[in-house]
């Protein structure tokens, strides 16, 4: 999704080979229009799936969710962190290790919400280690659901995620897959698949 990748560009925040901050446009400020604009592009992916439900976690995932849903015309489902005192006993349960937080949490999904009559679109911010994303996946196959796949927003591809999602054989589709980045620069994998085509062109 090239205007995601222009934003990353022009606002991202490298920190690091593996910390980037996107706060002023997605998880903390975020661009509503760029989030509806995921949403649509999820929902064409996706399109001829008979998607019932997106599913997400608290909290950075649910705007996005949210835009599935509403491309989608269906409901977004979104894992809670802690159970709240209104919550029933009868809930999925995963354990969940936060890489930006350094916290492990219990999520937790309401049984009512999710079932073995739902198609399931997963849909998060970000992909790196895979945690919440393998969590959610759990979830989901409690639940007896169908898993149509997993949409991120932007994917770190270069870390474990991708690996750990495709051993259970879940579909991924990434808006934005950073191959590698350092504190000025970031590189996508669309444009190394270009200079891989283009290098090719030359020898030829």
């Amino acid at each position: 999704m090239k205007e995601l990748e222009q934003r990353i560009r022009q606002e991202g925040a490298i920190l690091s080979d593996k910390v980037l901050k996107v706060d002023s446009f997605l998880n903390h400020q975020v661009d509503t229009e760029l989030a509806l604009a995921t949403g649509r592009e999820f929902a064409k992916v996706f399109a001829g799936e008979k998607i019932t439900k997106v599913l997400t976690i608290e909290a950075s995932g649910i705007q996005f969710a949210m835009a599935a849903g509403i491309a989608l015309g269906v409901p977004f489902v979104y894992a809670k962190k802690k159970k709240a005192v209104t919550q029933s006993d009868n809930v999925y349960t995963a354990t969940v290790q936060s890489f930006t937080r350094g916290e492990t949490y219990q999520v937790t999904v309401d049984q009512r919400y999710l079932g073995v009559d739902d198609k399931v679109l997963i849909v998060d911010d970000f992909l790196a280690t895979g945690a919440a994303l393998v969590g959610l996946v759990d979830i989901v196959r409690q639940s007896g659901a169908e898993l149509v796949g997993v949409g991120c927003i932007i994917e770190k591809s270069f870390q474990e995620g991708r690996g750990l999602l495709e051993e259970k054989g879940v579909k991924i589709h990434s808006l934005a897959r950073i191959t590698s980045m350092k504190p000025g620069e970031v590189h996508f994998a669309e444009e190394e698949q270009s200079e891989h085509k283009l290098s090719i062109k030359e020898r030829v």
